[in-house]
């Protein structure tokens, strides 16, 4: 017997686009929402030497002081001193417990429309209902469209900068609008920014400047390709990152431990280098589709997010894995299947290859 609340939960479309990429024979592949190069050297060392040291055990739950202190530090500069900080397993595990932490069965989110699967399914699993924003057709934040959807059973906001699958930041003016209606109406905000290490056209716009109910997720997974190694953390006011961490002890007990001692290592390693090789793939990929399809041009992440020609994403990705290029249908972000997801982490010569495909069959 399955579960009603599993059956709840829709596989993610963006494994069975993986799962077709199985049977194609050296796809053009432009779905994978992962960085394109390895993981730092002085990281994987970091790593190995902590293996080899014996820090191998469970670590406290909260995870170790000398990442604490670095995460702490690095927000210092930034101009944000938490309460309370959290390693997680991954940003992924981090808005489990949250969610888990601040909402009851029949609760409300409120999800901006696109948004990043994740968000959805766990809400819905956990008997949360997520409400949407629409945020077409340029993906920005309306106080008409967000304050309308607040009820009695509100209780976070979800906003994710820069935004998989768009690639689109949230602006100052929009975080300070969404911060009002919060205080208003004493909401917490939940801010993903795994994606703040790639901002192409202006410093990355964090909301904990403007309102203090704020929990902030972040990790390693995109600023230095540690996908696999599920390390995150949270930081945010005390009394939420105290009931996160107790929930922590009953399911992912603590992050994995080496890659803990590898998180400090990582900090002191500079990626601008990253961010620059995604600016110009950026500029590859929107410059060469603008041309044949209503494109918002990403300013962040590694993601551009098309109007699909004939308004339906679905029809239009299997076309194009007809074709041998794997792209995600906007159906999997959204209440709409009007557009498609395309990752630009990959090499140059595989965007122009993916593009003249695409604007064939477009």
């Amino acid at each position: 017997m399955i579960s009603k609340r599993s059956q709840m939960v829709d596989a993610s479309g963006i494994r069975k686009v993986f799962d077709l990429a199985q049977k194609l024979e050296r796809p053009i592949n432009l779905s994978i929402g992962q960085p394109d190069f390895d993981v730092p050297e002085p990281v994987r060392e970091a790593a190995k030497q902590a293996i080899d040291s014996g820090k191998n055990k469970y670590t406290v739950t909260q995870g170790i002081g000398e990442l604490h202190e670095r995460i702490r530090a690095e927000y210092r500069k930034k101009g944000y001193e938490a309460e309370g900080v959290l390693v997680t397993s991954g940003v992924s595990g981090g808005i489990a417990l949250a969610l888990l932490a601040l909402c009851d069965a029949g609760d409300e989110i409120l999800l901006p429309d696109p948004y990043f699967v994740m968000y959805k399914q766990l809400a819905r699993l956990f008997g949360v209902t997520p409400r949407f924003i629409d945020t077409y057709p340029d993906f920005k934040l309306r106080e008409e469209a967000v304050a309308p959807l607040i009820t009695g059973r509100t209780r976070a906001i979800v906003i994710n900068s820069p935004a998989n699958p768009t690639g689109v930041s949230v602006s100052g003016e929009e975080l300070r609008m969404v911060a009002s209606l919060a205080r208003k109406n004493n909401l917490v905000i939940l801010f993903d920014e795994i994606y703040a290490c790639f901002n192409y056209d202006s410093a990355h716009e964090t909301i904990t400047k403007y309102y203090d109910r704020v929990l902030v997720l972040n990790g390693f997974s995109k600023s230095h390709a540690m996908t696999g190694w599920r390390l995150g953390y949270a930081l945010g006011p005390n009394d939420i990152i105290q009931e996160m961490t107790k929930l922590q002890q009953y399911t992912f007990v603590c992050a994995p431990s080496m890659v803990q001692y590898a998180g400090v290592a990582a900090m002191d390693v500079p990626m601008q280098a990253a961010n620059d090789a995604y600016r110009r793939k950026r500029d590859i990929i929107y410059n060469g589709l603008r041309g044949k399809f209503k494109v918002v041009k990403p300013d962040g992440a590694f993601y551009i997010f098309p109007e699909a020609p004939g308004g339906n994403g679905t029809e239009f990705c299997l076309k194009a894995v007809e074709n041998n290029v794997l792209i995600i249908p906007g159906g999997v972000f959204s209440e709409r299947d009007t557009h498609f997801r395309i990752s630009f982490a990959a090499t140059g010569d595989t965007l122009r290859e993916g593009i003249e495909v695409l604007n064939r069959l477009a």
